[in-house]
């Protein structure tokens, strides 16, 4: 290649970093990237990107190496240019990044929103969040429900998860349970997946967000953005609605690229408010007032249900939360163990019977404690997964997770799931917001 062009590295963790590179520089004449990095996610780095994705100019396809290795990357393929593309990471965690880019003699790059968003003659939806596991899905699929009750033909496109074989992967439609098992997804990609499933939508999710939007555009009435992590929006908005967490308050102002929502949002919506402290929430206000004040501020609950609460009063439980919330999400608990609380389950230590990749979670993420995430990012892991709850002395096991974790694992334990929905608190201003930008 021409020794004049810009020599790219794109640091991201399987999902914005290839958005990023469809967007920008697949088709770009005057730079080459010469790798990807990956974090976050298990069994990511040694991989390739496709030829089949990564277009003419890359006929091999493109490395996918290990973020640890940085400074030898830098250094050993002549970088320029470090692009960071990955979300729910704290600021001072971006510019460590960048001050290690700049060590080793490369600049260090983050794009704005209007590059990586693709447009549409459809109205859309946006839907994103300052934290992972604050709400946003659950946000979503109540906003889809009110375009249903307007009669709108609605398609969800959720933030990408490809993990798995990427060729397969490039524009994948979920509209019924065999397409899960179709296109073998992880827990992570079930969990968002299935709850649009349970009510009868269409969503959309791969590689190629270009091909994807074109795809849904022919059956939408009305497309809506289903945020992962904190991530910013892949499609430009209408209406951009973004979640603030009273439990996590302050994150809004140190998480990247959370802030960025929060600073661009037309909607804040304060979730979580029946289990957080006024003095939290007040916080979250506070920082909108600073922050984004033309937007307008919202208060929600996420009301949580358990199938059968009789059957869990009293009892040992495993508790199984959502893996992103309890992981990099930060969070120590999710809708299991605030169920568990409210019934008066006895939660049972999991950590004496951790087994391999589920234990090493445990060593990395060190809020983890009672809560067991539903990893399942490979077979290993699964089976891992499946030992670990089969070992633990309980008498249920209470699932968090918005999955039928039995579609996926096969235990001997009995299962109690636990929901939750969003609620508006005071009339229905989201409701209302939606109906006016459709």
């Amino acid at each position: 290649m021409n020794e004049q062009k810009e020599r790219v590295l794109i640091l991201g963790a399987a999902g914005k970093d290839f958005h990023v590179f469809n967007m920008v520089y697949r088709e770009n004449p005057n730079t080459e990237v010469v790798a990807f990095t990956a974090t976050q996610i298990p069994d990511i780095a040694g991989r390739k990107y496709p030829p089949v994705l990564s277009g003419e100019f890359y006929p091999n396809g493109i490395d996918i190496l290990d973020e640890t290795d940085l400074p030898q990357i830098i250094t050993e393929r002549n970088i320029d240019t470090c692009v960071f593309a990955y979300s729910d990471v704290l600021h001072t965690t971006v510019m460590h990044l960048a001050s290690l880019a700049n060590a080793n003699g490369a600049d260090f790059k983050l794009l704005s929103m209007d590059k990586t968003m693709l447009t549409t003659d459809k109205p859309v939806i946006s839907i994103t969040a300052v934290r992972t596991g604050v709400g946003n899905s659950q946000t979503s699929r109540y906003i889809t429900g009110v375009l249903k009750e307007m009669g709108k033909k609605v398609v969800a496109l959720r933030h990408p998860m490809p993990y798995g074989d990427l060729s397969k992967q490039v524009a994948q439609r979920f509209a019924s349970y065999p397409d899960l098992d179709k296109y073998e997804c992880t827990i992570e990609e079930r969990e968002e997946y299935e709850p649009y499933i349970d009510q009868g939508f269409v969503i959309y999710a791969g590689v190629d967000y270009e091909k994807i939007l074109r795809m849904a555009e022919k059956e939408a009435d009305v497309i809506i953005w289903d945020g992962g992590n904190n991530d910013t929006p892949f499609v430009k908005p209408n209406l951009h609605v973004t979640l603030a967490d009273p439990h996590r308050p302050g994150h809004e102002k140190i998480y990247h690229p959370g802030e960025t929502n929060f600073r661009s949002a037309d909607i804040l919506v304060i979730n979580k408010v029946d289990t957080a402290s006024e003095e939290n929430i007040l916080i979250v206000e506070k920082n909108a007032k600073e922050l984004n004040p033309k937007a307008t501020v919202i208060r929600t609950e996420s009301p949580v249900t358990a199938e059968d609460p009789e059957g869990v009063r009293g009892k040992k439980v495993l508790v199984i939360e959502d893996g992103p919330t309890i992981t990099h999400g930060s969070m120590a608990f999710g809708a299991g163990m605030v169920a568990a609380e409210q019934l008066g389950a006895i939660v049972v230590d999991p950590k004496p019977y951790l087994v391999g990749s589920i234990k090493d979670a445990f060593d990395k993420y060190s809020q983890l404690d009672l809560a067991l995430p539903a990893l399942g990012y490979s077979d290993k892991q699964l089976s891992e997964l499946e030992k670990v709850i089969d070992a633990v002395d309980c008498d249920l096991v209470l699932s968090g997770t918005p999955i039928d974790i039995t579609r996926v694992i096969k235990i001997s334990k009995p299962i109690i799931r636990v929901f939750y929905a969003l609620k508006e608190t005071d009339g229905t201003p989201l409701a209302d917001a939606v109906r006016k930008a459709i």
